[in-house]
C-alpha cells in the first residue's frame, strides 16, 4: 500500500456500540468536538438505532446494518450543512444510540394504597404491583423529551417516571371499572391489558416510550382476605355441599356426627352423655348403612350388639330430648352417677305413653336401695 493509501485509510472512522448491560437505554458516541471523518463506516446491531444531531435538531436516524456515511445517505444533515457538492472532511454532529430492546424486568407498586368503594365491604383499601415490559418506540420523542443534553441514559432513570404513571392510571381503571374487592382479584388477567392500554397512552407521546406489557397482582388488607374465607367456608358448607352430593340427608347426617362429638366432649354431660353419643352413633351408623347399600356398599360390622331378642329397651327424657333405646344394664350406670332417677320419664315399645321410670316393673328394681345389714349379736 502507498503512502496516499496509507494515509486514506487512516481517516476512516469506525462509529459503533457494544453495550452488553441491557439498562442502557441510550448512549452517545464520544467524538472530541463531534468531529466526524469523511466516509466513516457506521455499525448499528438489532436492537439498536442510530440518530445522527446537529446543533440540537434530530437529523438522520439509522436501522440496523452497516453504512458508509457519505452526503448520499446523510440527506437531511447535508441539508442543515448546505453540502451542495459534498462534504469536506471532517463535519461535526452527534451520534446517539438508541436501545430499543424490551427491558423486562421493570418492576412497580402502588407506594400508598388506592381506595375501593365495594358493594359487601363498603369501602376497601387494595395494593397492586407487578412487572412491565417497557421499551424505546419513538427515538425522536424519547431525545427530545428524556435524554436532552445527557451523554448516556440508563432505565433507572425512566424507572420511577413508569411506577408513577402505572400508579395513576391503577387508580383512575379502577375508579372507571367499579368493580369490588372480589371481582378485582377474579379479573386480574383482564385488567392487567386494560391497564397496559391507560399508561400507553400517557408514554407514548409524551416520552417515546411504549410498554408492551404489565403484570399485575392486587392485594387486599388481611380482615378481608379471613371475611372471603369464612364466607367461602360457609358457602361450602350452607350451598355446595348440598349442591354436590345432593342428599339433605347425608347433611342432616353430618350435623348429628357434629352434635355426637360436642356431646362427647362435654365435661358436664355425665353417663347419660356418654350414653347418648353411644345411641346416636349407633343409629347413625345404621342410618348411613342403608343409604350406601342402595349404592352398592357393603354394611360395616356393627361395633355394638343389637340387645338380646326379648330383652326391654327404653328411650330416655334428657332434657326434652328422647335419647336411646337404652337396655336397663345400660342405665343402671346412669343411676349411680344420679342421671337417670325414678322420675325420670321413658317409653318403651307398646306403652301407651311416657311414664316416670320408678312406676314401669322392669325398671323399678334400679331404685330400691338393700336394707341396712343387722347388727352382730353381743359376743
Amino acid at each position: 500500500m502507498g503512502i496516499i493509501g496509507k494515509i486514506k485509510g487512516e481517516l476512516v472512522d469506525i462509529i459503533e456500540w457494544i453495550d452488553d448491560s441491557r439498562s442502557t437505554l441510550a448512549w452517545r458516541f464520544p467524538r472530541y468536538n463531534n468531529e466526524i471523518k469523511n466516509e466513516a463506516e457506521l455499525i448499528v446491531r438489532e436492537g439498536q438505532q442510530a440518530v445522527f444531531v446537529y446543533r440540537g435538531k434530530l437529523a438522520d436516524r439509522f436501522g440496523p446494518g452497516h453504512y458508509t456515511l457519505t452526503s448520499e445517505n446523510l440527506p437531511l444533515l447535508s441539508t442543515l450543512q448546505g453540502w451542495k457538492h459534498g462534504f469536506n472532511s471532517p463535519f461535526r454532529s452527534e451520534v446517539y444510540f438508541i436501545n430499543t430492546r424490551p427491558v423486562t424486568d421493570l418492576r412497580w407498586g402502588t407506594p400508598n394504597p388506592v381506595t375501593v368503594r365495594d358493594p359487601d365491604f363498603t369501602m376497601v383499601q387494595v395494593r397492586a404491583n407487578g412487572l412491565c415490559v417497557v421499551r424505546v418506540a419513538e427515538p425522536e420523542i424519547f431525545l427530545r423529551e428524556v435524554i436532552g443534553t445527557d451523554s448516556s441514559v440508563d432505565v433507572d432513570e425512566i424507572s420511577e417516571l413508569i411506577r408513577r404513571v402505572i400508579t395513576v392510571a391503577f387508580s383512575d381503571m379502577i375508579m372507571e371499572t367499579r368493580l369490588g374487592v372480589i371481582d378485582l382479584q377474579g379479573r386480574q388477567v383482564e385488567l392487567s391489558e386494560k391497564l397496559c392500554t391507560f399508561v400507553n397512552g400517557q408514554v407514548d407521546d409524551e416520552f417515546g416510550l411504549s410498554v408492551d406489557s404489565i403484570t399485575m397482582n392486587i392485594s387486599l388488607p388481611d380482615e378481608i382476605t379471613n371475611a372471603m374465607t369464612r364466607g367461602v367456608a360457609r358457602g361450602v358448607e350452607e350451598s355446595g355441599f348440598l349442591n354436590n352430593v345432593g342428599d339433605l340427608g347425608r347433611y342432616q347426617q353430618g350435623k348429628a356426627a357434629d352434635a355426637m362429638i360436642a356431646a362427647a366432649q362435654n365435661p358436664g354431660g355425665g353417663a347419660m352423655g356418654d350414653m347418648m353419643s353411644a345411641g346416636m352413633g349407633v343409629a347413625l351408623g345404621s342410618q348411613m348403612a342403608g343409604q350406601f347399600g342402595g349404592q352398592g356398599a357393603q354394611p360395616a360390622p356393627a361395633t355394638v350388639p343389637p340387645p338380646l331378642p326379648g330383652a326391654a329397651t327404653f328411650h330416655v327424657d334428657n332434657g326434652g330430648q328422647a335419647a336411646g333405646p337404652f337396655t336397663v344394664a345400660q342405665l343402671q350406670p346412669a343411676v349411680a352417677s344420679g342421671q337417670f332417677n325414678a322420675s325420670t320419664l321413658v317409653w318403651s315399645q307398646g306403652m301407651p305413653g311416657w311414664v316416670a321410670a320408678g312406676t314401669v316393673p322392669a325398671l323399678s328394681g334400679l331404685f330400691s336401695t338393700p336394707p341396712p345389714l343387722p347388727n352382730n349379736p353381743p359376743a
